[in-house]
């Protein structure tokens, strides 16, 4: 039987919008990340897409996009969908994000140093996630789970598709993955704000 995952990014928030490294730290949406979650809830309805199960991180910019697009209260918020933990990096300026090496598609361990998280970390800990909630939600059931941008390109890394999304991943966006038999197969990624969709 196949299940389908909607793993979304949350709408923009204040520190988004501030260009200011948000992590396990929390700030609120600002108006324009409600429209986008908004955006979201309109595509959902467009395409008659309901939900059997709702997920997300504990960050309250999460469960206020998952209320906002689903109308429902009856979520379960889970730790491991969390962003990286950046440690005592943690509200400072984004420029001071390392540097990517060509072909370095996250943060490697460039914040044990100031006591966050490696990739390897977050990888093992979204996917040991996403893989145990769909691994028990019904046959063909739907799940939405609203996450973070790091989060959710670790847990697509994780998976070693072939089809990597060239993409500015921004507020809102969501992966659309089809399971059958623990096999994940990436659908499609769509931006509900542009309107754009990558893939079929």
């Amino acid at each position: 039987m196949t299940k389908t995952l909607y793993l979304m990014r949350h709408g923009e928030t204040l520190f988004n919008q501030l260009g200011l490294i948000q992590g396990w730290c929390d700030s609120p949406l600002t108006t324009n990340g409600k429209q986008q979650a908004q955006a979201a809830r309109d595509y959902f309805h467009a395409h008659h897409i309901t939900f059997d199960k709702l997920y997300c991180s504990t960050a309250e910019r999460c469960s206020d996009t998952l209320e906002i697009v689903s109308g429902r209260a009856d979520y379960i918020r889970l730790k491991g969908l969390k962003e990286f933990n950046f440690g005592r990096m943690e509200g400072k300026p984004e420029y001071l994000h390392p540097n990517r090496k060509p072909n370095q598609k996250g943060h490697g361990d460039f914040y044990l140093q100031y006591d966050g998280e490696s990739e390897t970390q977050v990888k093992k800990r979204v996917s040991d996630t996403v893989f145990r909630l769909v691994s028990q939600a019904d046959d063909d059931a739907t799940i939405l789970a609203v996450s973070h941008a790091g989060a959710i390109m670790s847990f697509f890394s994780a998976l070693e598709l072939d089809n990597h999304p060239e993409l500015h991943f921004s507020n809102c966006c969501i992966f659309h993955y089809s399971i059958t038999d623990s096999t994940y197969d990436l659908i499609k990624i769509i931006d509900p704000v542009s309107g754009q969709i990558y893939g079929n």
